[in-house]
């Protein structure tokens, strides 16, 4: 029963991000659909899918308000990249070859973000490994995702030409609902973009309004989730009005980074699916990238930034250094490997998609033995902490 009640409450977390998130998606494609392919995936339909990341990180440090929530905040970081990277690709490929026997991307797309990643992974890791955060290192993390923006952005300043292919094809954004599902059904079963569009034609105002309608929703669902992770990560926790229960007296950080992590990326296996079947692979494969790039630059970087100004900096334990810079370390490495099965051969197929599940798998083995102590864990980390020390600048 202890177990039972924060998995519970992850379960209602996940249907509350998956639904608001749909319907912020809505709006975000519409609002983004004159930019160029890729672009729209890496930053329109990234910073969407990614900000329960970006809520969960605040809650975790805020709500918390001690060093088990920015370990929190790390967790699900960095077990949400492993998740965008490894997963969402594979699920795209999977998706894409009931169709089609393979796919192909733009390598210059794949280029641009890998690049951009692996930069952002380096700092990370450099920063992370650190005793003290200071307010300066959350915004060298922001300064690093804005570069990342104006670099998407330079070759299309001044563009403001409408295209005319895109207003054409508004139904594909949102048909209008034409049940009988009054307002009130449609927000208790959040059918958020129902709820505010309705039978209209969505247009620039209803979009910006179902955005923060539905950021609302994932802010909620955010909330239950940091909840249901720092509840699983304790030895005991209360809930009101149902009394005291055993958690599974873990570090949180390993909670976040299986469980929290996968429910957060939810919004962007969704976005990458739905792009994939309309054809769009570029932006479904930028956007698991463009995520990542987001929930470790914007997603760490604000909350470490506010935090940082408005109490003290944040003394990292021994503890949470050595877990933390091994997984992102770990992560680094099979970020490698992924961008090695992108880039070999022509095609994405089957065999990639089965290939990216395995190293996620790998990733998971590594957690859990780390968890358990377990021996060929603690040989590995020896290895991780050696190339630590070599890209640590």
């Amino acid at each position: 029963m202890g177990i039972l009640i924060p998995l519970i409450l992850i379960a209602i977390s996940c249907l509350i991000i998956g639904k608001s998130a749909y319907s912020f998606t809505t709006a975000s494609n519409y609002l983004g659909r004159n930019l160029s392919k890729g672009i729209k995936g890496a930053t329109i339909n990234a910073i969407a899918s990614s900000l329960p990341e970006l809520l969960t990180t605040l809650f975790f440090l805020f709500y918390l308000n001690d060093i088990d929530g920015f370990s929190g905040g790390i967790g699900i970081t960095a077990g949400s990249a492993t998740f965008n990277i490894m997963i969402i690709p594979a699920v795209v490929i999977i998706v894409v070859v009931m169709k089609k026997n393979k796919i192909s991307i733009s390598k210059k797309t794949l280029l641009r973000d890998s690049i951009f990643l692996f930069v952002t992974e380096l700092v990370f890791i450099n920063i992370i490994s650190r005793q003290t955060l200071y307010w300066w290192h959350g915004l060298i993390f922001i300064l690093l995702y804005l570069a990342y923006i104006m670099y998407m952005f330079l070759p299309i300043f001044g563009n403001n030409n409408t295209s005319v292919k895109a207003e054409r094809e508004i139904t594909k954004f949102y048909n209008p609902d034409k049940n009988s599902l009054s307002s009130l059904k449609n927000l208790l079963l959040l059918n958020l973009d129902k709820f505010i569009i309705g039978k209209r034609t969505i247009n620039k105002a209803l979009g910006w309004r179902l955005i923060i309608v539905s950021t609302f929703f994932m802010a909620l669902g955010s909330l239950f989730l940091v909840q249901a992770t720092d509840w699983l990560g304790r030895e005991t926790y209360y809930v009101p009005l149902l009394g005291e229960f055993e958690g599974l007296g873990i570090p949180l950080i390993f909670v976040a980074v299986i469980l929290s992590a996968a429910a957060s990326s939810l919004p962007d296996t969704i976005i990458s699916v739905l792009d994939a079947k309309k054809g769009y692979y570029d932006d479904a494969i930028s956007n698991a990238l463009g995520s990542n790039i987001f929930d470790i630059s914007f997603a760490i970087g604000l909350p470490l930034l506010l935090y940082t100004l408005l109490y003290n900096p944040i003394e990292m334990n021994s503890e949470t250094i050595q877990i933390g810079t091994e997984i992102w370390a770990f992560l680094f490495i099979i970020t490698l490997c992924a961008f090695l099965i992108f880039f070999t051969g022509k095609y994405l197929n089957r065999k990639k998609a089965f290939l990216l599940i395995g190293l996620y798998v790998l990733f998971m083995i590594f957690v859990i033995g780390k968890n358990y102590d377990l021996e060929i864990a603690n040989k590995l980390s020896h290895i991780l902490l050696k190339i630590v020390e070599i890209i640590k600048l």
